[in-house]
This record gives structure tokens, sequence and C-alpha cells, in this order.
């Protein structure tokens, strides 16, 4: 059984190694605690073939380049795993290569969960990844060859609430690195069946326990419930869920309603059938699986792709 497992881990790290990586920080990262500087990475490929992540101390984007450029238009991508853990591959690197094959380049970000007993302030941490990759990419425009104002994130489930909060939450700079020339306001979001909502009747339990805690105030709650932080400078979102998803519907519905009362030109497609994290996956999917074909509709017509 051990040597089953470290060979799993062997092809999981030899799966994470295909593309360029870059970590978003120099030296230990912010609010790393003294004992947590030794915490290797868990990474673990499951029977159902999803690579999962956990125990990231190290963040980092992973940069998939397409063969063809034929976009000055860039993604962010945030994995899954009800920040818990990330589904690294399956609505990561599958999702990023997608994207490559339509000449887009993407960037696959492995941000830190937040882990109480790696962090201080851990509830920050996700999001300060986000707006780190976000710098780094404004950044590095020309090494790209990408416009720094065609800067997009996606998120699915957990990893759409990160995008959402991404979003949402800019208007401020989390954390110990901040750079006040470079905005981390996201130039579009794409957000898959996302965690939007913190409120009691529609989050996904799980994902709010793990990044507030069990019992967090009203004010955290609305904090982080982000159809409550659309302004009209929110960035316009493509979004895609569907109606018989454990993570609720309505997490969707209101975040396209409060975009659409700013203001903010966007696009939702609501799936009868679809369950939750089908990702990229066709076989059974019916309607659903047509999402990308969708959302390419929608890049065109703006412009990103």
């Amino acid at each position: 059984m051990k040597k089953t497992l470290f060979l799993m881990m062997l092809i999981s790290q030899s799966l994470l190694a295909q593309y360029p990586v870059v970590q978003l920080y120099e030296g230990a990262s912010p609010g790393l605690k003294p004992e947590a500087v030794s915490k290797k990475e868990n990474v673990v490929k499951e029977k159902d073939g999803i690579t999962r992540i956990n125990d990231i101390t190290v963040p980092s984007i992973t940069v998939i380049k397409p063969k063809k450029k034929t976009s000055d238009a860039s993604v962010i991508i945030c994995p899954g795993g009800g920040y818990g853990i990330l589904a690294w591959d399956h609505e990561g690197t599958s999702i990023g290569e997608w994207f490559a094959s339509k000449g887009v380049t993407a960037f696959v970000l492995k941000y830190r969960l937040p882990q109480d007993e790696l962090f201080d302030n851990a509830e920050i941490r996700p999001l300060q990844d986000a707006q780190q990759a976000i710098r780094y990419i404004r950044q590095n425009t020309e090494k790209y060859g990408i416009s720094a104002n065609k800067v997009g994130i996606m998120g699915f489930s957990a990893g759409g609430h990160l995008a959402a909060t991404t979003s949402t939450h800019f208007y401020s700079q989390v954390g110990e690195i901040t750079n006040a020339q470079i905005s981390v306001r996201p130039d579009f979001s794409i957000l898959l069946y996302p965690v939007v909502s913190f409120s009691d009747k529609i989050t996904h339990q799980g994902s709010r326990d793990n990044l507030v805690g069990k019992n967090p105030s009203v004010e955290k709650i609305e904090l982080y419930s982000n159809e409550l932080q659309v302004k009209k400078d929110t960035p316009p979102a493509f979004l895609v869920h569907a109606f018989d998803d454990w993570v609720h519907v309505d997490n969707s519905l209101n975040y396209y309603k409060s975009l659409r009362k700013n203001g903010v030109a966007s696009e939702m497609h609501l799936y009868d059938r679809g369950g939750h994290g089908f990702s990229m996956k066709k076989t059974n999917k019916g309607p659903v699986a047509s999402w990308p074909a969708r959302l390419e509709e929608w890049l065109r017509l703006n412009g990103f792709m």
C-alpha cells in the first residue's frame, strides 16, 4: 500500500512539472508560521483520476502558453475544492490547456488554503495569492506578450468564490505585500458552479467553515457574500450553473442579479442537470457539456479571444 501511494505521489509530481512554474513570493510566504516552514505539500492522484493538493506553503502560478497565440488576453484559473484541497488537473491544468488550444495564455493558480496550522490570519491567504498573481502578470506583460488590460480570473466551486472575491474586493490589497501602482482588479471573471454567498440559506457550508470558521460574525458573513459586494466597476462575468447542483444555484442567480442591478453587462447559463464539479467532462453530461462553446462565444464577443 505504501509503495502504491509513493508511486502515485511520483506520478502526481510529474504531472505538476509539465509546465513552467513561477513562485509568487521571494523567500517564505507571507504569514507562514515558523513551525510550518518544513511542512511538505501533499499531492495525491486518487482513484477518480483527479490530482488533489493541500498543505500548500509555496503558492505559485503554472504558465500554460498557447503554441499559436492569437489573443493578448490572459486568464488566472482557480481550481475548486471547498477551500480544503485544490482539484488541480480537473479544474486547473485541463482548463489551462483548453485556453491554450484557443490561443489564450493561462496561469493556473496554486493558492494557499486557509489552514490555521500553517498561517497567521489564514483567511486572507487565498485572496492575497490571487491579488499577487494579478500583480505579477501585469508586471510581466511584455514577457508573455499579453495586455495589462485583459487579465481575467476564473474559478470553480470554492475557487469560484475566490474569483468572485477577487472581483469584488479589489479596492484594498490584503496582506503584507501591496503595490498601489498596480491594480488588482480583474478585467473579467468566469465563474463555474461558484460558491458566491456565505449566507446561511445558500452557502456551501464546508467552504464557509474552512475560510472563516464555524461561528463567523454577521459582518464576516456579509463581507464574503460577494453578491452584496458588487458595484458598478465590478468586472463583467460569465456564469455557469446547474439546477441540481448541491452548491445552490442561487449563488449564481443572486450574483447575476447584483451585476444587472449595477449595470455590469454579464452572461449566465443555467442548466437543468449537470450536478457539481463537471468541469470539462462530457460523458453522460448532456447539454451542460456545451458550456466551453458558450464561453468561447462570450470571450470572442468581448474581444478576449
